[in-house]
């Protein structure tokens, strides 16, 4: 009795769905270029990209560009230790761009007229897992808000102007 019961416990078992694995995660602590903390962004690993949520306050209300950057490293004020756009492949920046868009190249966000900025966007040419569009690469990655907007075209990083936060992301 207990082989067939056994039996019957095993064959239920196969029968059910495979157990998805738990999503890869990562976040960035958002700076200001005072140093002062803004907010946060949690990273989520998606089957489409990896889905940003951003919850910030403090900020210049407006229309924002907002990049991925190659370098884990957001030192103040001017975050230039960010490095470029992230672009694991050869491409030029912009959506509008014939030869981009930068995989780091995200849509503009638009802050309140209170300093607020809620939003979720969707990273459909990066990562969290290993590979070559790794965003927790060796020298890691950071989530940079610019002083203005980007026009998704000119070289090299859209005429957004000014950093003004800056997030290392890091596993969680």
């Amino acid at each position: 009795m207990k082989t067939v019961a056994a039996l019957a416990l095993a064959i239920c078992l196969a029968a059910l769905p495979a157990v998805a694995q738990e999503a890869a995660t990562a976040s960035a602590s958002m700076l200001d270029a005072n140093g002062k903390d803004v907010g946060r962004a949690l990273l989520t690993e998606t089957p489409h990209g990896v889905l940003i949520t951003l919850e910030l306050a403090g900020l210049p209300p407006g229309e924002h560009g907002f990049h991925i950057h190659e370098i884990g490293a957001c030192d103040p004020a001017a975050f230039t230790s960010a490095g470029g756009h992230y672009s694991p492949e050869p491409h030029e920046h912009g959506f509008k761009s014939p030869g981009g868009a930068h995989a780091g190249d995200l849509p503009n966000q638009f802050v309140a007229e209170d300093g607020s900025l809620d939003a979720e966007v969707l990273a459909t040419a990066v990562t969290l897992s290993d590979g070559p569009a790794t965003l927790l690469d060796d020298d890691g990655s950071a989530l940079v808000l610019h002083a203005g907007a980007d026009d998704h075209m000119s070289q090299p990083s859209g005429g957004s102007g000014d950093r003004i936060i800056c997030g290392v992301i890091a596993a969680d």
